[in-house]
């Protein structure tokens, strides 16, 4: 319960806050289907599985209120930018990201009034959500 509670007031701390952009999930669950940007960006959703790819153009600093989550800056084919927050005490860390690398991300889209978040990209330790993930350089953080 403890735990619920601060991923839920982490993930309204980063609503409240937030970043700019987003994505919608594609039809197929296969890691390798990437669809046209901007078809991509006109399905997005708030609050639904979203996926893509993007490139980071910023790492900020990880926020370490309840359930720490290591958080970065992507930047869309479209344009559009979006900030990943992941839950390093449910998932690895990816520890070589660097401006400039492309990041692959699984998770849930929650919309702000500068864009958006994705949260979720890492495995639900309880089974009750739909695991997420991030990929980068080949490695899959979940």
């Amino acid at each position: 319960m403890k735990r619920t509670l601060a991923a839920l007031l982490t993930l309204v701390a980063i609503v409240l806050y937030g970043w700019i952009g987003g994505e919608h999930p594609p039809p197929s669950a296969d890691p390798a289907f990437r669809p046209a940007a901007a078809e991509y960006d006109s399905r997005l959703q708030d609050g639904r599985q979203a996926r893509g790819s993007g490139t980071v153009v910023r790492i900020l600093p990880d926020d370490n209120d309840g359930s720490r989550h290591q958080r970065f800056i992507l930047e869309l084919a479209s344009g559009r930018t979006l900030l990943v927050a992941h839950n390093i005490d449910l998932a690895p860390r990816i520890a070589s990201l660097r401006t400039g690398d492309t990041v692959e991300f699984y998770g849930v889209f929650e919309t702000n009034d500068r864009g958006g978040v994705i949260h979720w990209t890492h495995h639900d330790p309880q089974g009750r959500h739909e695991g997420g993930w991030l990929l980068h350089e080949g490695r899959r953080y979940e």
